[in-house]
């Protein structure tokens, strides 16, 4: 992929949202509507913040956007550990032109979580054309330890091969259990962009360049070890948004 290096957290923000805004115009255009994958966490929810109230950005086309989650943990919208929650805080249809149904939050405790968001994504995405029936864009980090989304190293939802969700749970999966995108989905999407910012990525960015100097096409073992590195869009562009800090 491609890295946009920048010196400050605010001008990666600036980066990222020009080229988030361009796309999602673009898309409309295409399409007459936006699938964004966003995730949760400290890093990209003051993106969001950005997004909404920096007035270069008052033209994103919400009204024709829908909203997903990259993954969230299994803990009712309430609860302070919701991505959901905090989502909806910043991008909350009230505030916004976003129409309350194109905002797709769920019952993550549910049973039958992983047929519901499959089946809304697929029925939301089918007028498309064959072919571009897929996420426009995903939002994603990265943890310390190599994990994108809620796939972490060494657990079940790495080996998914088909299905675009996954409950991923086990002793490799932080608790809470989660609900994720799989690689499926999210190396179908046409744009993916990782947002790493902060002293606190160095290490592990170290890791992923060590990682990818000794083998350009990440092995399987490479991949469960580093789950960030089985990001590699098949037919999208893929973009790593980095400030000074974490070089």
């Amino acid at each position: 992929g491609e890295t946009i290096l920048r010196p400050t957290k605010e001008d990666v923000f600036d980066a990222l949202a020009a080229d988030l805004l361009l796309h999602a115009h673009n898309c409309v255009r295409s399409f007459g509507d936006v699938h964004l994958a966003l995730s949760g966490g400290s890093t990209p929810l003051p993106f969001y913040q950005h997004l909404m109230i920096d007035p270069r950005y008052r033209d994103f086309p919400w009204r024709r956007t829908h909203i997903w989650l990259v993954d969230e943990r299994r803990v009712p919208l309430d609860d302070d550990r919701s991505n959901s929650k905090h989502i909806t805080a910043y991008l909350d249809p009230a505030h916004t032109d976003i129409p309350k149904n194109n905002l797709h939050i769920y019952d993550w405790c549910a049973d039958d979580i992983e047929a519901k968001f499959t089946h809304d994504l697929q029925h939301c995405l089918a007028w498309r054309e064959k072919g571009h029936d897929r996420l426009d864009f995903a939002l994603l980090g990265l943890g310390g330890d190599g994990h994108t989304a809620s796939l972490f190293p060494n657990s079940p939802a790495l080996e998914e091969r088909a299905q675009p969700i996954r409950i991923n749970a086990g002793p490799s999966v932080t608790p809470p259990d989660r609900v994720t995108m799989t690689y499926p989905l999210l190396n179908a999407a046409r744009f993916c962009a990782f947002l790493v910012l902060g002293e606190s990525k160095r290490d592990i960015l170290a890791r992923l360049a060590a990682a990818t100097q000794e083998h350009p096409t990440p092995t399987p073992d490479d991949i469960r070890e580093l789950p960030a590195l089985g990001i590699r869009p098949v037919e999208g562009a893929l973009r790593w948004y980095i400030d000074h800090a974490a070089c």
